[in-house]
C-alpha cells in the first residue's frame, strides 16, 4: 500500500511536465510556422531575383519551385543598376534617398517641437488643440490628396521634389507620439532648467530631446517606411523621372505588352534594403520604446 502512496504523488507530479512538455512543442511548431509565413514571400522575392528567365518565375509560382533556383545569377541586378526600361533607375534611387533623409530629419524637428510645446508649453487652448490633432489623423489621406494637388499645382511644386516632402513633414500621428512622450517625463526636469536660466527652447534642445531617443527611433521609423512607399502622391504630382521615386520606378517594369518579372523581382529587393538599414540602425531604441509603451500602459 505504500508503494502505491507514493506513487500516486509521482503520477500527479509527472502529468504536469508532460503537459509543459506539449505546450512548448505547440508553441514552438506555431512560432515555426508563423514565421515561415511572414517570411516566405522575401524568400521567394530573393529567389525570384536570381532567375534569368522572366517566363520560369511566372511558370513556377503556387509550386515549390519558386523557392529554388538552379543556376543563380546577379544579371537582373545589373540590369536594374543601368537601366529601368528606358530611365536611369539609380536616378530613382537617389530620389528617393534625398526624399527620405529629408523628410524624416525635418519631421522629426517638426513633430517633436510640436509635441513639446503641447505637452509643457504655456499655451491657451491646448486641450483643443489636442483633439484637433488627433481628429486630424482620423482622416483618411486619400480624402484630401485631390485639395492637396490642387494647391500644390498652383504654389508651382509640381514635379519637384518639395512637393513630395513639405506635405508630409508635420503628422498628426507623430506629433501625438512625441507629446505622448513628453509627458511621461517628469516637470521637474523643465522646472530645473527654468531655474537655471535656460529658456523653454534650450530646455527642449538641452535636455528633452536627448532622453527621447526610444520616441526619435520609433518616428524614425514609421516616417521612413511611409515615406519610402509612398506611390500614389508621387504619381499624381511628378510628370518626369528628375524627382520621382523608386516605388514609381518599379512600376515602369509593368507594361501593356510585357512584364518583367525578373528585373521587378530584384528592383524590389534593392528597394527594401535602405528601410531595412534604417530600422536595424534604430532597432534597439525602437524596440526599447515600444517594450516601455506596453510597460506603462
Amino acid at each position: 500500500m505504500s508503494d502505491i502512496a507514493l506513487s500516486i504523488p509521482q503520477a500527479r507530479a509527472a502529468r504536469p511536465r508532460s503537459a509543459t512538455r506539449v505546450l512548448r512543442i505547440v508553441q514552438t511548431v506555431s512560432i515555426f510556422v508563423i514565421a515561415l509565413v511572414i517570411v516566405s514571400p522575401l524568400l521567394l522575392l530573393l529567389v525570384a531575383s536570381l532567375k534569368d528567365d522572366r517566363f520560369q518565375i511566372l511558370a513556377d509560382m503556387g509550386s515549390f519551385r519558386a523557392f529554388w533556383v538552379s543556376n543563380p545569377t546577379l544579371s537582373n541586378y545589373a540590369e536594374v543598376g543601368h537601366l529601368s526600361g528606358e530611365l536611369a533607375f539609380g536616378r530613382y534611387l537617389i530620389n528617393s534617398l534625398i526624399i527620405l533623409i529629408t523628410t524624416v530629419c525635418c519631421g522629426l524637428i517638426v513633430n517633436s517641437m510640436a509635441g513639446f510645446v503641447l505637452a509643457w508649453g504655456s499655451l491657451r487652448g491646448r486641450a483643443v488643440i489636442l483633439s484637433v490633432v488627433i481628429a486630424l489623423y482620423v482622416i483618411p489621406q486619400e480624402s484630401i490628396i485631390m485639395p492637396l494637388v490642387i494647391m500644390v499645382s498652383r504654389a508651382g511644386m509640381s514635379d519637384t521634389f518639395a512637393v513630395q516632402i513639405v506635405p508630409w513633414v508635420a503628422s498628426p500621428l507623430y506629433i501625438f507620439l512625441f507629446y505622448q512622450f513628453f509627458t511621461q517625463l517628469p516637470k521637474e526636469l523643465l522646472e530645473a532648467a527654468e531655474m537655471d536660466g535656460a529658456s523653454f527652447f534650450r530646455a527642449y534642445r538641452s535636455i528633452f530631446l536627448p532622453l527621447s531617443l526610444p520616441a526619435l527611433a520609433t518616428v524614425s521609423i514609421l516616417m521612413g517606411i511611409e515615406t519610402w512607399n509612398q506611390y500614389l502622391w508621387p504619381i499624381l504630382v511628378t510628370q518626369t523621372d528628375y524627382a520621382r521615386p523608386i516605388a514609381v520606378a518599379i512600376a515602369t517594369f509593368f507594361g501593356q505588352d510585357s512584364i518583367y518579372w525578373d528585373r521587378a523581382m530584384a528592383a524590389s529587393v534593392l528597394m527594401m534594403i535602405p528601410i531595412l538599414g534604417l530600422y536595424l540602425a534604430f532597432q534597439r531604441w525602437f524596440v526599447s520604446s515600444f517594450i516601455g509603451s506596453a510597460v506603462k500602459g
